[in-house]
């Protein structure tokens, strides 16, 4: 005593000591609970050495002065509808508390909160309240976050300007505003609880529980500081010296009135103040009021004025995922050795230290004999006549309408009477007299709704009588109900044909419009029959039902919903039929004219028999309470119970908690009548909070503790067992503290309650009269368990069903098991049957059930039921967020484990901290509590997930939502990283083995070295006249002069129509006007750079001549793009200075753009060199042309983008640029006479070649279709194609998209246009990347109906160090013998694993992880190739992957840069291979691929050689050890939803981010993070970090089509995307 007095303890504390004294002086606890008790309590106060003797409860760091457990054990708060007593037990509040206290201890790590798009936002009522002179902090953004949002601040407490908002006037105007109101109030709905004072009682009652979510989000910008009055620090919940308020619920035999201590309020403003909601952020148990923002890195360089990092936003958020996750989290797996090829998933290890069954084994346990009284009836059918004719006016059920108001009173008389009527109707009034519809042993179905039990009872009863069997359903609503297609699959296989009905419902059923009933997906045809007795027809006299004893037949039979959806229809003869009747009626002791109130749906499982079928047997009463009435009114059963004095009631959990949380003062509850309670879901790990609260409270009212029997039922085995009322109050019940952590290993534990993983079980009473119960193993061989093993409940019974119709298979597993003991000898002769229960046989024979093998999740090898992490899930504090019964637990196979998602329904308004908070919070309690990780927990909003016909979840349509992405959650937090364990081990680089090894290997094995050539130009002997040309501007006049009218260029507009064309002389002249002009007003020097910015078109190709005649060096630049000036004209501008262009050269139009005023707020105008206007050119030509003396002079320079977004400049010889065009013009055999189709951007590589430069070469005629043209008119370039008969036509891969995307509807009317693709020889889509093959077939298919040969399509290959290496040239069908050359473009399927190892393995189409590739074209002539390895510069052998190097006379000259780094870069153009022949010079492409020779051969007879591109060196990704490369993990994730239209991934500091376009409403976002994440996770064993949505065309795209990943990640991490969504993956 002595000392908690001289402690300075608070008030809260002190009050709860005397409490504690009190009871032991009662002798509610004892000596040893005391002392426990009371260190917790006080222990926080005791000065101690730190670490020394400390309880385990308190944390460290932080002592509060009141564990979260004390507080919760003793003031239960109950709010309405804030706590729910079903899911509660005190015991796991408290564990998860101290759960969460743990973690927090352990310095948890800050998860950074999802950023959502304004739009996404569900607007909540936290604008509603800014507290009284706050107004000026602004409520922040909740949309985009603020900068202190990740913020970890020491051990997380929240920043001054949460406890620095002076409290006191908020909170005594909270309670000055609603005292009145918050003791009367009761209504349930509101969902903070009951008015303000309440929720104040809340703020105040969680002070000490602190934030403890991971990251303390601040929902108040910290802009000024400006307070009212002095900060006041909160601590241990009381705030300085203003009222301290709390409110507890003592609990006892007083029942529980609400005892509000309260000093007395000083006077306050109140006007101002209105009840709508309020969210007090809970500030920690101390906070400071010292100011301090999160530092991430170098954010303090970053930051402004006010305190807030620039740009810091997104990367401070990675940031901090990155060191979250550098946190250990598991310990690591046992290392074992890894086959360098083949990546081995982790095996699970079991754990040495895991607990063992150490028990006998167990012995099958026998109920009492089922003693038969000499008067039972021999049927059920024999029970309804004689209570029928003996006392007719009996009541027999009693309904209810939704007033609580007695509907109807069936009597047995008229039961018995209406179910001979039904029986008649059934058999002889379907169908004609010769073929009746029904025979005795047909099935039928029962569909009534569930405020209609009369009608039901007459149906059942009349199928009985008539010998046909019934099968009870749920009302159809709709057409697509959840689970109704598969109830329609059960009729179908039970040959259902008549569906009896009653009238009101008939009426209510979808109808079409003319009036027939449709049929639902999936059903049957049915003939619907309403049974009321007016629709039938009298039987005569002499008819009369054959009632027999209970024999084999089938009496009726009960669908069951599985796991995975699918409905089964268990089969229930006539004699288990009535044995069950009996054994309960002996279990129950139920006698004659007994009054039983149902709560249960009376269709099947408990309701159906103790409510339909027993109390017939016993002649009893029953009252029937609706769903809809306990909606309406949740105390209906329990005003029953009294008004009518009724013995027993049958109840759900659910029905319990909802009359206690509305009972409030109903002043004439008497329970005293009531000798049996039976709780249908007492198996339910949660069912036992709810008994024990109900006890609680209604022990006052006359409710006797003897009366709860809870019981366990299943479709299969009927009621397994049911706890009998005893009158001996003085034996208690069973009770079970079990161990989670041997739980999950299947092992019984009981568990001292030091622990915090802990289950509470209450025993279901024991084993039915006349059966034998045994646990077997759940899996494998029905072999019995030892005594401490949680196994499978079989029950051996007449009493049981027997099959699932039709599922001979499936029932020989369930109902015909022979378990065996540990030498495998049977125990019985006679079969059991399994229950789907989980449990055990507990010391004097009591079961206990600790879950259901339907709701078993084994993940690691562990087991987890779904009721537990439900649970858990449902006692993180506070409970504002997420509605109660709405919570769905199940597993998904991801990367071959099971892996735990849970989905809750989210309160309207909850805020997205709030929620997000919750989340947190739930995934540190099921890890502390069940030592397993939470793959995903998604909240969707209130009422959307899919319901069962009595409003649960039904979980197979929620989880198949969940898996096809429709879910449409509105917060996800997945969590990869610390569930998937099981990742194959990162790999380690070996050294690498000399590049003489390697060639001496190759050689032994007999393999080739991989290189490859073109034909050779020398041997080539043609009447090339252009060869005899060093310059191209020669070739040009030659032309000029020896065909002048001949056209090569012609230009169409969009319309399809020429807008301009060129012949030979007409370039000349205007090329000679373009160099008058350089000369004279340009006034340029020979080898000065130009840069030509044109549309693509003929004004590009003059100039380009005009510079080669003045001896000026041009580079082609694509103009800015008018509507986008702003990040468009940068570019340009940065081509013109690197390119270091001495002028300009431009039309008027776009002249006028470079001076317009965006040009000028996007670049500095000034510093532009002098831009020349081509549209006025001067009239004489120049005195003389220039000609270069030297062909390996510049003749032009190539700008362009790469795919990483370098700007790279190559330098084109003279010779270089002859050479090329010579190369394509032998590849693709062109003439003056050949018209080519060229659709391609004319800025750089091959398409500029192709546009510019080979028709003057070649002279052929170049028809150009500008492919901007193409997004007004997609049908534009097949069109001209078709038009021109053209032969050989050119695209890009954005081209090849427009037309499939933009035409794929439109075949049919292109062909009545005349569009005819058939003489098209070659198609070839320019590119720099891998082939797209799918892109490439699936145009191929689309436009084979227009002629299309599926083998005229093909790619090419350049770079940047060799602008062209492969191009496909024609070989079709009779062009072959006209020397046309070259096979088929080949396509392989390799292994995307050994790929990832830097290995090719050929592997069959189709076969798992197989990744198609298509060759990239033929070798161009003159071309040599040869694949080396990068690091080590050796070659390689065949069917290697390695570098492609390649040496031929177009190779670029060099890199053109400004600072002369050309040393980084040298070797990419002279790189010589360290062993073989180290004479050539070869270029490096930096991209991978290898060679591989082919059966093929070519027209010289040669063997082929294919190149296959993998991709480029600098986009490919190396995570884990391997190389990624970025366009197979966009193609896995593409193919995971239909709404994911684009997908680029890039890495940031060891995070992969896969960014994804979402065309779709915004609401789909966020179902595609989990769809994303899981499916690269399953094919590429990678975990993603981030996971962007947004909206289409985000993802930038380069001219060629190819994606611009680097630029996104800039964008990302400067935050510019503008994102939808943006889920950080723990």
């Amino acid at each position: 005593m002595a000392d908690r007095d001289t402690l300075p303890l608070p008030l809260e504390v002190r009050t709860r000591l005397a409490e504690l004294e009190l009871e032991l002086s009662e002798g509610d606890i004892t000596q040893k609970g005391y002392e426990k008790k009371r260190s917790k309590l006080i222990g926080a106060f005791l000065p101690q050495a730190p670490g020394k003797g400390m309880d385990p409860s308190v944390p460290h760091e932080r002592r509060t002065p009141v564990t979260p457990g004390s507080s919760s054990r003793y003031h239960r708060r109950r709010s309405s509808g804030s706590r729910d007593e079903r899911y509660r037990s005190d015991v796991h509040t408290e564990a998860v508390q101290a759960a969460l206290a743990k973690q927090k201890e352990r310095g948890k790590m800050a998860v950074p909160m999802p950023s959502k798009r304004r739009s996404l936002v569900v607007q909540s009522s936290m604008d509603a309240y800014t507290p009284p002179g706050e107004e000026h902090i602004g409520l922040q953004d909740t949309s985009s976050g603020s900068e202190g949002e990740g913020s970890m601040q020491g051990e997380g407490t929240p920043t001054s300007s949460q406890s620095s908002i002076n409290m006191e006037n908020w909170i005594s105007r909270a309670i000055h505003g609603s005292t009145t109101s918050s003791t009367t109030s009761s209504s349930s709905t509101q969902s903070g609880g009951s008015g303000a004072a309440s929720r104040l009682a809340d703020v105040m009652g969680q002070t000490h529980l602190g934030k403890s979510g991971p990251i303390a989000h601040l929902s108040l910008k910290r802009k000024t500081r400006k307070v009212l009055g002095p900060p006041v620090t909160v601590e241990n919940g009381n705030t300085g010296p203003g009222p301290v308020v709390r409110r507890s619920c003592e609990f006892g035999s007083g029942g529980s009135e609400l005892v509000w201590q309260q000093p007395p309020l000083e006077k306050q403003d109140v006007t101002s103040y209105t009840t709508d909601s309020i969210q007090v952020e809970r500030p920690q148990g101390s906070t400071t009021t010292s100011r301090s923002t999160p530092k991430y890195g170098n954010a303090e360089l970053m930051e402004t004025g006010d305190g807030v990092p620039v740009g810091g936003r997104v990367s401070a958020k990675i940031q901090q995922l990155v060191n979250t996750l550098k946190r250990p989290k598991r310990p690591p797996l046992r290392e074992f050795f890894v086959d360098d090829f083949e990546e081995l998933l982790e095996v699970q290890q079991p754990d040495p230290n895991q607990p063992k069954a150490e028990g006998a084994q167990m012995l099958a346990m026998r109920g009492e004999q089922l003693g038969v009284v000499t008067n039972w009836p021999l049927s059920l059918e024999a029970a309804l006549q004689r209570w029928g004719t003996i006392s007719p006016k009996a009541p027999c059920l009693t309904t209810m309408d939704t007033n609580g108001k007695p509907l109807y009173i069936l009597t047995y008389g008229k039961l018995w009477t209406r179910s001979i009527k039904v029986a008649y109707n059934v058999l002889h009034k379907l169908g004609s007299k010769q073929e009746p519809m029904l025979r005795p042993g047909d099935r039928v179905a029962l569909v009534f709704p569930n405020n209609d039990p009369a009608a039901f009872m007459v149906a059942f009863y009349g199928c009985l009588l008539a010998e046909v069997v019934p099968v009870p359903i749920e009302v159809p609503l709709t057409r697509k109900d959840a689970g109704s297609q598969q109830i329609g699959f059960l009729l179908g296989s039970c040959g259902v044909t008549v569906a009896l009905t009653s009238d009101a419902c008939h009426k209510g059923l979808p109808k079409s419009p003319t009036g027939e009933i449709p049929q639902f997906k999936g059903w049957p045809k049915l003939l619907w029959f309403v049974t009321e007795s007016k629709h039938l027809s009298k039987p005569p006299r002499d008819w009369f039902p054959h009632i027999k004893d209970a024999n084999n037949e089938t009496a009726y039979i009960e669908y069951k919903t599985c796991k995975d959806g699918s409905v089964l229809g268990v089969t229930v003869m006539r004699i288990a039929l009535l044995t069950h009747c009996q054994a309960l009626t002996q279990s129950c002791g139920y006698t004659e004219a007994e009054t039983i109130v149902n709560v249960l749906d009376f269709k099947k499982d408990v309701g159906l028999w103790h409510g339909i079928l027993t109390s017939v047997m016993n002649m009893m009463h029953v009252i029937s309470i609706p769903y809809s009435l306990m909606k309406v009114n949740p105390l209906s059963w329990i005003q029953k119970v009294c008004q009518y004095k009724a013995k027993v009631a049958c109840v759900k959990s659910r029905d319990m908690h909802w009359a206690l949380v509305a009972h409030r003062d109903q002043r004439d509850i008497n329970l005293s009548s009531l000798r049996m309670l039976v709780v249908a879901d007492g198996a339910n790990p949660w069912s036992i909070s709810s008994c024990d609260a109900f006890l609680n409270v209604f022990q006052s009212k006359g409710l006797k503790p003897e009366v709860i029997c809870p019981c366990a039922s299943s479709p299969e085995a009927l009621t397994v067992a049911i706890r009998r009322p005893t009158d001996d109050s003085n034996q208690p019940p069973g009770r079970g503290v079990l161990s989670m952590q041997g739980l999950s290993h299947g092992v019984i534990r009981v568990d001292s309650e030091e622990k915090l993983s802990v289950l509470t079980l209450q025993d279901v009473g024991t084993v039915m009269p006349g059966a034998l119960m045994c646990v077997v193993k759940p899996d494998g061989v029905p072999q019995l368990c030892k005594t401490d093993e949680i196994g499978e409940l079989c029950v051996g019974s007449i009493a049981t069903g027997t099959s699932y119709y039709g599922l001979s298979g499936m029932t020989k597993n369930t109902f015909e098991v022979f378990p065996m003991n540990s030498v495998g000898a049977l125990i019985s002769e006679y079969p059991f049957t399994r229950t789907g229960l989980l449990g055990f046989v507990g010391p004097g024979g009591l079961c206990f059930i600790a879950g259901k093998m339907d709701g078993l999740m084994v993940v690691g090898g562990r087991r987890h039921n779904a009721d537990d992490i439900v649970a858990t899930a449902l006692a993180v504090e506070p409970m504002k967020f997420v509605y109660r019964g709405r919570i769905a637990v199940f597993s998904i196979s991801v990367l071959h484990d099971e892996r735990i998602v849970v989905v809750a329904e989210q309160r309207p308004d909850s805020t997205e901290e709030d929620s997000f908070q919750w989340m947190s919070r739930v995934l540190q309690a099921i890890d502390g509590i069940h030592q397993v990780g939470v793959y995903c927990l998604a909240l969707v909003p209130s009422n959307t997930l899919p319901k069962t016909p009595l409003g649960g979840i039904h979980l197979s349509e929620s989880k198949q939502l969940f898996l096809e992405g429709s879910l449409h959650p509105c917060n996800v937090l997945m969590c990869p990283h610390t569930c998937v364990t099981n990742l194959p081990k990162p790999r380690q680089k070996q050294p690498e083995i000399g590049p003489a090894s390697v060639m001496v290997g190759n050689l032994v094995s007999g393999k080739r070295i991989a290189q490859a050539s073109g034909r050779d130009l020398g041997q080539m002997e043609d009447n090339d006249q252009a060869r005899k040309f060093l310059f191209l501007s020669e070739v040009l006049q030659w032309r000029a002069q020896t065909t002048p009218d001949h056209v090569l260029y012609t230009l169409l507009n969009c319309r399809g129509t020429i807008a301009s064309s060129l012949t030979c002389v007409q370039l000349h002249k205007r090329a000679e006007k373009i160099a008058t002009m350089l000369a004279e007003r340009g006034h340029l020097q020979d080898g000065d750079h130009v840069a030509l910015v044109y549309p693509p078109g003929i004004d590009l190709i003059a100039a380009f001549y005009g510079c080669l005649y003045a001896g000026c060096v041009p580079i082609t630049v694509r103009p800015p793009h008018p509507q986008n000036i702003a990040t468009t004209l940068p570019t340009v501008k940065m081509i013109v200075e690197v390119s270091r262009s001495a002028c300009m050269m431009t039309t008027a139009v776009i002249c006028k753009l470079l001076r317009s005023k965006e040009a000028s707020a996007a670049v500095d105008v000034r510093s532009w060199p002098p831009v020349l206007d081509t549209d006025d050119l001067p009239k004489k030509k120049p005195p003389l042309l220039y000609k270069p003396s030297n062909p390996d002079t510049l003749a032009y320079l190539d700008f362009s983008v790469s795919t990483t977004g370098m700007l790279a400049g190559v330098k084109m010889s003279h010779t270089a640029t002859s050479a090329f065009c010579r190369s394509i013009k032998l590849q693709c055999e062109l003439y003056p006479s050949r018209e080519v189709a060229i659709c391609l951007d004319p800025y750089c590589g091959l398409g500029f070649v192709l546009w510019c430069l080979c028709s003057v070469y070649s002279g052929h005629q170049s028809i150009l279709i500008p492919p901007s043209e193409l997004e007004v008119n997609p049908a534009l370039w097949l069109l001209a194609v078709s038009q021109y008969k053209v032969r050989d036509t050119f695209c890009s891969y954005s081209v090849m998209e427009l037309c499939t995307k933009g035409l794929g509807l439109q075949t049919e009317s292109l062909k009545s246009r005349g569009l005819d693709l058939s003489r098209v020889r070659t198609c070839v889509v320019v590119a720099e990347e891998r082939p797209r093959i799918a892109l490439t077939q699936s145009f191929s298919k689309l436009f084979k109906d227009l002629g299309l040969h599926p083998r005229a399509v093909s790619t090419s290959f350049g770079c940047r160090v060799n602008l062209a290496i492969c191009l496909q040239p024609h070989r079709l069908g009779k062009l072959a013998d006209q020397g046309t050359s070259g096979p088929d473009p080949t396509t392989v399927y390799v292994d995307m694993r050994a790929l990832r190892h830097d290995r090719v393995r050929l592997v069959e189409r189709g076969s798992p992880h197989s990744l198609p590739l298509m060759e990239s074209g033929k070798i161009l002539p003159g071309v040599r190739i040869i694949i080396a390895n990068p690091e080590t510069k050796g070659p390689l052998g065949d069917s290697h992957l390695g570098e492609i190097w390649v040496c031929s006379g177009h190779n670029a000259s060099g890199y053109f840069t400004v600072y002369g780094d050309e040393a980084l870069q040298s070797d990419h153009f002279t790189s010589r291979l360290s062993f073989g022949d180290t004479q050539t010079i070869w270029a490096r492409t930096g991209y991978l691929g290898f060679l591989r020779r082919t059966e093929l051969t070519d027209a010289s007879g040669e063997r082929h050689d294919a190149l296959y591109v993998v991709g480029a060196l600098d986009e490919a990704m190396e995570l884990r050890g391997m190389r990624y490369h970025p366009i197979d993990i966009e193609t896995s994730v593409i193919r995971t939803h239909k709404s994911i239209t684009e997908c680029a991934v890039f890495t940031w500091t060891n995070l992969l981010v896969v960014v994804v376009e979402l065309d779709g409403s915004e609401q789909e976002a966020l179902d595609l993070v989990p769809l994303v994440t899981n499916v690269v996770l399953e094919e590429h064993y990678l975990i993603v970090g981030v996971v962007v949505v947004v909206d289409i065309g985000v993802i930038p795209i380069n001219s060629r089509g190819e994606k611009q990943r680097m630029h996104l990640r800039d964008g990302f991490l400067a935050d510019q995307l503008d994102p939808i969504y943006v889920a950080y993956n723990m």
